[in-house]
């Protein structure tokens, strides 16, 4: 199957050209970066719109082993900024998506069906989607992968085994090229896994577990959003959303509560603080539950990564605030609406203290139970950029194409264990790598320990300026070929993306051909193919 939509070579010209920022589309994307910017006065002060978290998707239809789904991807007009019309693309219609909460052992398919323009209507390309479900171990044909793309008008049902510990994953666009518009534009949600372990914790759960869906983005003065992603190098907004929210206040009660953070930006890199000063306690990372809470005063969460974190307000008086602030990171552009979040407004005495406690162990995460003696082989992904693209290697997407999408980083068995090493070559800029289906561990920063953030299993690692950060993976339990690439989604579509291939591969687990997307009517969900 050839790649989609415009060629590498195009869109090179394009750049050549000197195209500071691509078009999207006035009424259904975001405007050209030329575009006037919104007036500061249609901003709303920070703090004064509410926090609102995602609703908790219900299956269509469920058996006894299994639970089904339907998400459409839809362009709507929605009201980011108060009174203030933006056009999206979100899953059913909103933005963030609908919530998925799953249990361990029970499996899950989730219909996407693509309602999406049929052409894009500046640059002429076919929006087609590819959905990852970020943080599970499917088979390479459900994993999302990058060519593996759903055209206007066809759907795809996705097959999760929910076999992994409780964790907190997320589910967004990885069409190949475009993923950084699409995800831009909206479609990004979150989806709970949770596991008889978690459960019997007795740590926040139910009204005092939230998600903290992290973006930044720019209005354009006719209300859509702006888009400028610098030459392909990065997409910065000047205002942060939590859940779809700028800066929203929410109240709380005088008790513990547990928010899982997602940075779902594009390009932005955050370091979380809070005014006070006091200390959060993190209790899961990318993989899920630590084997123990870290207390930390500073969270650097690079894009696509996950942070749960626990924050008492229990001394707090009724009437205080607490604001959760963005110091940022070395080299992204920070502006006056970037370094706040969000507002915590504590409102009196909890109504319940059940679950109101984080134990000293938590955990057995199986990724941190993995010996270092116990690696095969140890491999180096070089992060650069060459000939005017991101490069692992010095090979891009593109190379994996060309091959005929058999072109791979890596073989290694199930069940084998290596050492990544990761070195970040090119001066003044983060890569946060992402390697599709396996946790691993963080082994060294810059031949240091991990800091306390990453004494958990990780799916992504933010790579900063010059750092070389040594991983260690167990692979498996499926067998095929997978995705490694930078999370930047613009360096993404840029062309920085290669693959991997775990075990055998074969025509049951082909990542394009096994379960292709459909066209037609729908079947029933839970009905046969």
């Amino acid at each position: 199957m050839d790649t989609p939509a415009l060629s590498r070579r195009d869109l090179l010209k394009v750049s050549l050209l000197g195209a500071a920022a691509v078009a999207l589309p006035r009424h259904r994307g975001p405007s050209a970066g030329g575009s006037p910017r919104l007036a500061a006065s249609k901003l709303p002060p920070p703090y004064t719109v509410p926090f609102s978290a995602p609703p908790v998707l219900r299956p269509t239809v469920s058996d006894a082993t299994t639970d089904y789904y339907r998400i459409t991807q839809t362009p709507f007009v929605g009201e980011v900024l108060p009174g203030v019309a933006t056009p999206l693309w979100g899953y059913n219609g909103m933005v963030p998506g609908p919530t998925i909460k799953a249990r361990q052992g029970r499996q899950t398919v989730v219909r996407q069906v693509n309602q999406l323009p049929a052409t894009h209507p500046t640059l002429g390309y076919v929006p087609w989607t590819s959905t990852h479900l970020h943080g599970m171990p499917a088979k390479p044909q459900f994993d999302g992968y990058a060519s593996d793309v759903s055209q206007p008008g066809q759907w795809k049902d996705y097959e999760y085994p929910n076999t992994g510990a409780a964790r907190t994953l997320w589910y967004h666009d990885h069409g190949v090229h475009h993923t950084a518009e699409n995800v831009y534009m909206g479609l990004a949600a979150q989806y709970h896994l949770t596991d008889p372990q978690e459960e019997s914790l007795p740590i926040p759960k139910g009204r005092y577990d939230l998600p903290l869906i992290l973006s930044d983005v720019s209005f354009a003065e006719d209300g859509s959003l702006l888009w400028d992603d610098h030459f392909h190098t990065g997409v910065f907004g000047d205002v942060v959303l939590v859940n779809g929210r700028p800066w929203p206040t929410l109240p709380v009660e005088q008790r513990r509560y547990r928010f899982r953070v997602l940075n779902a930006s594009v390009s932005r890199a955050y370091t979380l603080e809070l005014s006070t000063g006091q200390p959060m306690q993190l209790i899961a990372t990318d993989g899920g539950l630590m084997a123990a809470p870290q207390s930390v005063t500073r969270l650097r969460v690079g894009m696509a990564e996950r942070y749960e974190v626990v924050l008492d307000f229990t001394s707090l008086g009724t009437g205080a605030t607490v604001q959760l602030l963005n110091t940022g990171v070395p080299g992204t552009p920070d502006g006056e609406g970037t370094d706040k979040v969000m507002q915590f407004e504590v409102t009196g005495p909890a109504t319940s203290t059940e679950g109101n406690e984080v134990p000293a162990v938590l955990g057995s995460p199986a990724a941190m139970a993995v010996s270092p003696a116990s690696a095969r082989v140890t491999r180096t992904l070089r992060l650069d950029r060459t000939r005017g693209l991101w490069t692992i290697n010095g090979e891009t997407w593109d190379d994996v194409v060309a091959s005929g999408f058999t072109r791979v980083f890596a073989d290694p068995a199930v069940g084998d264990v290596e050492i990544w090493e990761v070195a970040n070559g090119f001066r003044g800029w983060s890569h946060p790598l992402h390697t599709h289906l396996v946790d691993f561990q963080v082994l060294s920063r810059n031949g240091a320990p991990p800091p306390a953030q990453e004494l958990g299993p990780k799916d992504t690692v933010y790579v900063g300026d010059g750092e070389v950060v040594r991983l260690l993976v167990q692979f498996g339990p499926e067998h095929g070929r997978y995705m490694i690439h930078c999370h930047n989604t613009a360096h993404e579509d840029h062309d920085m993306m290669v693959q991997y291939q775990v075990g055998q591969t074969d025509a049951a687990c082909d990542p394009i051909n096994a379960a292709p997307p459909r066209s037609g009517p729908e079947t029933p969900l839970g009905g046969p193919g």
